[in-house]
């Protein structure tokens, strides 16, 4: 999978249809010439969690501004949480007893609200990275679905950005195949090689060759879908 190396030459938009088109898992870094870092986190093309540098709504904000609980209790259970180390939302759900639903929504809009403040910059030096972990908080077991954050995203023919050709020339040489083959060679190239390096054929690989494996297996089905599209 190829990512451009600068955000002016594309869109969130556009980088993360990429990564849900790859069902890649890892990490998008955005970072500002003027040093703030920005990362979005996904699983298997799913955002998990959007990490913001700089000031974003928190849950607390959230959930006051929808009148579902008050100052004290927010107040409270933030102290708690601080306390125990544990995760806001947690604390609001076992021990003040608001309902997980309630909680859930609230920090789904708040993935989709930092989304939008990253849809707002202008450039930053992109990079994928599979070995950065998400925080404790990303949402593993309910992932933002695509539609959440890919509907109303800008798009690079939006911009007026001039689009990359479908076909990457790299994608050939990921499948170690010569240009112009035909679609039955591309698609058995590409199996030979899902079967050469899908992690689940690998139990025994440690976590650095499972990484990689992850990685080249992200790598070789970008190429199909880019030489099939």
């Amino acid at each position: 999978m190829q990512l451009p190396g600068r955000l002016k030459a594309t869109t969130l938009g556009d980088l993360l249809g990429l990564l849900h088109r790859a069902q890649a898992t890892g990490t998008l870094e955005l970072v500002e010439d003027r040093g703030r870092s920005h990362r979005v986190h996904v699983a298997a093309g799913l955002v998990v969690s959007v990490e913001i540098d700089g000031a974003a709504a928190s849950l607390a904000e959230i959930l006051r501004q929808d009148r579902v609980a008050d100052d004290d209790v927010l107040r409270r259970s933030l102290l708690r949480a601080m306390a125990s180390r544990r995760l806001h939302g947690d604390v609001l759900v076992e021990e003040f007893r608001l309902s997980p639903s309630v909680v859930g929504n609230a920090l789904r809009r708040q993935l989709v609200g930092r989304l939008a403040m990253l849809d707002q910059l202008a450039d930053a030096r992109i990079a994928f990275r599979v070995a950065v972990r998400p925080p404790r908080s990303a949402l593993h077991e309910r992932p933002l679905e695509a539609r959440e954050f890919l509907h109303g995203r800008r798009r690079a023919r939006e911009r007026g950005i001039p689009q990359a050709t479908p076909e990457a020339p790299s994608a050939w040489r990921v499948l170690g195949l010569p240009p112009g083959a035909d679609a039955l060679e591309i698609k058995r190239a590409y199996r030979r090689l899902a079967r050469t390096v899908h992690p689940d054929l690998h139990p025994g690989a440690s976590a650095a060759e499972r990484r990689e494996l992850e990685a080249q297996f992200v790598a070789i089905t970008e190429a199909y879908r880019q030489l099939c599209a």
